[in-house]
């Protein structure tokens, strides 16, 4: 019996992280026309239900695309009949009905099914079932929120990726890795001195990133299954910069070992640094397409910071931005139709996005000093760093601009974010 308070409790504590480094997400926007979507409590174990389909609920919630309907205090199993005319009368076009069964050992058996009101039939008709381990619940959780957003969406959900970005704390800087709402951050690297440019490889495995910790910028690979991490840059001079090619086996850089900030490719373990483009300007922030042809990158060759791309493999560069005297950070959508980037406006940086085709561009943000882009992996959402009263924020905006969040940590400056990649 004190054995089962005791789980039950440990259960809810992880799923309520109590750490004052967890972001907290502020919804400051949503989609014009959003899904009526009723999610029940599941049936089961009380506490450990309500703490899953709370998380699945927010996720869903904060994507902007679901209007959430009360489903009344009453749990609803996955095998449970439904009166679809009491759920229509809610308001809900979908309904989603589930349970979580303790199993031996201590693991839980997650199921749920997603109606269609309207059409009063099953969506999911072969249901969802996973197996896990206490500590695994709020991943499970990510994982039938991701289940329903595809369902429903007809593209991938995000909410089991995860996100990378930089803390500033009094004399300490700490790179930390979170589940994508903000939940379970984990402290990569520690350092008096600053961390920047972090970036996820195409697997999730590993960061790259710029660490201060030598005096210098020096870029480093760093896996983070066992917590060793090599040098990939280290000349003479500055090295920063790091960007992965999609096949994560080499990686683009900015180095000064030859005079100006320039362009170079080097392999993942820090061999055969190429320079592959040539200016008397400074050339950096570098961006591979998601073909792997292209590097994208920034410039002031022309006069003033613009955005350029050349071949990776080398050749003529072409200048991509035109419009204000200050375009930076180039950053390409998952399916490489369109580029965010941070243009100046009146003395205001802003979140902007081009559509590469038609080079039609908009501002997506209201904010004022917009930093560091980064595109969640199936393009709905642009993650960045902005500032709020003086601090260092992240936010995040829908690539349409209506859908907007705001996340942030308590009495701590945070930078430099970017986003994880899908993985299985």
């Amino acid at each position: 019996m004190k054995f089962t308070k005791f789980l039950t409790a440990s259960l809810f504590a992880g799923f309520a992280c109590l750490s004052q480094a967890q972001l907290s997400i502020e919804i400051t926007g949503a989609g014009a026309s959003r899904i009526p979507l009723a999610v029940a409590n599941f049936d089961g174990e009380r506490i450990v239900s309500q703490a899953l389909v709370s998380v699945v609920r927010a996720d869903l919630e904060r994507s902007g695309l679901f209007r959430m309907v009360d489903p009344g205090t009453a749990p609803i199993g996955e095998s449970a009949m439904v009166s679809y005319g009491d759920w229509r009368a809610k308001g809900a076009d979908a309904l989603v009905a589930g349970s979580v069964v303790p199993l031996a050992e201590g693991r839980y058996d997650t199921r749920f099914r997603l109606h269609d009101v309207p059409k009063q039939a099953l969506l999911t008709t072969g249901g969802f079932a996973h197996t896990s381990a206490p500590y695994q619940l709020r991943a499970t959780a990510h994982r039938v929120a991701d289940a329903i957003y595809e369902k429903l969406t007809g593209e991938k959900g995000v909410f089991s990726t995860r996100i990378a970005y930089v803390v500033k704390s009094t004399g300490r800087f700490e790179l930390q890795i979170a589940d994508a709402d903000g939940a379970n951050p984990q402290t990569a690297l520690a350092s008096r001195e600053p961390i920047i440019s972090p970036t996820w490889s195409p697997d999730g495995g590993k960061l790259a990133y710029v660490s201060f910790e030598s005096k210098k910028p020096v870029v480093y690979v760093h896996d983070l299954v066992t917590g060793r991490r090599h040098v990939a840059a280290n000349f003479k001079g500055s090295n920063s910069a790091p960007a992965w090619s999609p096949d994560g086996k080499r990686l683009a850089v900015v180095l000064t070992k030859d005079g100006n900030s320039q362009l170079y490719l080097v392999n993942a373990d820090g061999s055969g640094a190429t320079r592959i483009a040539a200016s008397a300007g400074i050339d950096t922030e570098p961006q591979f397409s998601p073909d792997g042809q292209w590097i994208y990158f920034t410039s002031d060759r022309g006069g003033s910071p613009q955005i350029y791309r050349t071949a990776a493999s080398g050749g003529e560069t072409q200048r991509v931005t035109f419009g204000g005297s200050y375009n930076v950070t180039p950053r390409l959508s998952p399916d490489g139709k369109s580029m965010a980037f941070v243009s100046r406006d009146g003395g205001r940086f802003q979140l902007s996005l081009m559509d590469l085709a038609t080079k039609q561009t908009q501002i997506l943000t209201d904010s004022a000093k917009d930093e560091s882009p980064s595109f969640a992996p199936n393009g709905r959402m642009i993650l960045y760093a902005t500032e709020v009263g003086g601090r260092g924020v992240l936010a995040a905006v829908s690539s349409d601009g209506r859908v907007k969040q705001r996340l942030s940590v308590q009495a701590a400056d945070i930078r430099e974010p970017t986003w994880g990649p899908f993985v299985q």
